[in-house]
């Protein structure tokens, strides 16, 4: 309970801090935005809708029933309304209604640990919906206050790895237009696919009333709010900004070093920083898309086999849209694992009382993290010129970060291993007034074994005959 509110503590603390952020720049903050998707058409129908599932693991099966009702019903409302005045549409209202209404009846109509468990469910579905506002507005103050990029540094860099981005994205440019839509829409609903694994792993806790200790909404959101501070130490736009057309509008053009993407990698030469606009993101170093996926991947493991197929894809799917529509380069997903792989670790050491190997991993999986981000900064061009050391080695530090993990994840959830069976010992027959005698058993030498003490029989009990005696013992 303590931890709960802490973490609300400290979650309503960031985000007023984004607002108050925001407004500085003349523009509506995390809060303002959400609140204003209480009527107007949200960015993410299902986003919200998701959010609505995890408020709903706390619920009956008819509450259940009940909430989506309400929900679509409030939704078929607003829709017909926009359809009239020609508004935007979108759905969506309804599951925040839905949510905010269960938060009401939690205060108003609930006691105890019953309230407790549905708070925890409405903060849940509203921490999902919030960490995406906070990180919209993050990416804002990444364009405000870094006027300058580094990718260039991420570009020669990436020539130890064979330039992946470039590879890839003519490969996806090849599959036409079929390809590029499954991938962004792979891409788009990143979360959508973390709230299912999330729900196969919260499908108790209607029954048991109570949430697991460590589950993917919580790697999801460390993620998204460890994330961007990175962004502001190592500001990078991404491949297709600094050396293409651009995306969504903005950047690329006039702003980009060479329109180089997809098809001529950049020639390798002394990295420098480079100045971009005040619009687009720099949202690269290191790729939360991949971290992410990373973390889908890994709680998917330990569900059935679709989901673990599902979490595969997942994985496979978004590391090639991150790379095949030059939003990264291919060291920036080295990167992402490793961060995903060590804030796991730390979340399941913090739940296991920060043994020594969880403790040794975490303190690994950072020092390798921060040496990538200065190999990064001060090695691309050394890196560019012996490709066959640089690749192979930064491949093989990401390998031991997640063999780490994995090795020390077996010993934290040791497989039970059935214990042998004992002997079946033969009793005598109830109707049998002669029982057969067994072999005499060797009596155990008292110097031999100390520990065996003969326990005297009580006075007023009754001994039975010395072959049943010789049965019992």
């Amino acid at each position: 309970m303590i931890l709960w509110a802490a973490v609300s503590v400290a979650a309503i603390g960031f985000i007023l801090a984004l607002e108050i952020a925001s407004r500085g720049y003349g523009l509506p903050g995390p809060i303002t935005n959400q609140a204003q998707e209480v009527i107007f058409a949200p960015k993410s129908g299902p986003l919200l809708y998701a959010s609505m599932a995890l408020t709903m693991v706390v619920l009956t099966w008819r509450q259940r029933w009940i909430t989506a009702g309400v929900a679509i019903g409030i939704d078929v409302v607003f829709f017909l309304v926009r359809w009239v005045l020609d508004a935007p549409m979108m759905f969506g209202n309804g599951a925040l209604w839905v949510i905010l209404g269960w938060a009401v009846i939690a205060v108003t109509r609930r006691t105890g640990r019953e309230r407790v468990l549905l708070l925890k469910g409405v903060g849940l579905g509203l921490l999902l919906v919030a960490g995406r506002k906070t990180g919209d507005a993050w990416l804002l103050i990444t364009s405000k206050t870094r006027p300058s990029v580094l990718d260039p540094y991420l570009a020669t860099a990436d020539h130890a790895l064979g330039n992946p981005s470039w590879l890839v994205g003519r490969m996806v440019r090849a599959t036409g237009p079929v390809g590029s839509h499954l991938l962004d829409w792979v891409y788009i609903q990143l979360a959508v696919a973390a709230v299912g694994v999330a729900l196969y792993q919260l499908r108790h806790v209607a029954a048991e009333r109570r949430f697991p200790r460590h589950h993917l909404v919580r790697t999801f959101l460390v993620i998204g709010l460890l994330g961007p501070g990175i962004y502001m130490i190592f500001p990078v736009v991404g491949p297709v900004f600094a050396y293409g057309p651009g995306a969504f509008g903005t950047g690329g053009e006039h702003w980009a070093l060479a329109n180089l993407w997809p098809d001529t990698p950049p020639p390798i030469g002394p990295p420098h920083s480079m100045p971009y606009d005040e619009i687009t993101p720099r949202n690269c170093m290191p790729s939360l898309h991949t971290a992410w996926a990373t973390a889908i991947f890994i709680h998917s493991r330990g569900g059935p086999r679709f989901l673990r197929y599902a979490g595969t894809f997942w994985l496979i799917a978004t590391l090639t849209a991150t790379l095949g529509f030059g939003y990264h380069y291919g060291v920036d997903l080295i990167a992402g694992v490793v961060f995903t792989v060590t804030i796991e670790a730390a979340l399941r050491t913090f739940d296991r009382g920060w043994d020594r190997s969880g403790i040794r991993l975490v303190a690994y999986g950072a020092t390798v993290f921060v040496a990538l981000l200065l190999a990064y900064r001060h090695l691309p061009l050394e890196m560019a010129r012996h490709p066959w050391v640089a690749g192979p080695l930064l491949l093989l530090v990401m390998a031991s970060v997640v063999y780490g993990f994995v090795r020390v994840d077996k010993r934290w959830v040791p497989k039970s291993v059935p214990g042998p069976r004992p002997e079946p010992h033969p009793e005598p027959h109830p109707e049998s007034s002669e029982p057969s005698e067994p072999a005499e058993p060797s009596e155990p030498h008292p110097e031999r074994h100390p520990e065996l003490v003969r326990v005297p029989q009580p006075p007023n009990r009754s001994r039975s005959s010395p072959t049943s005696a010789r049965n019992h013992v």
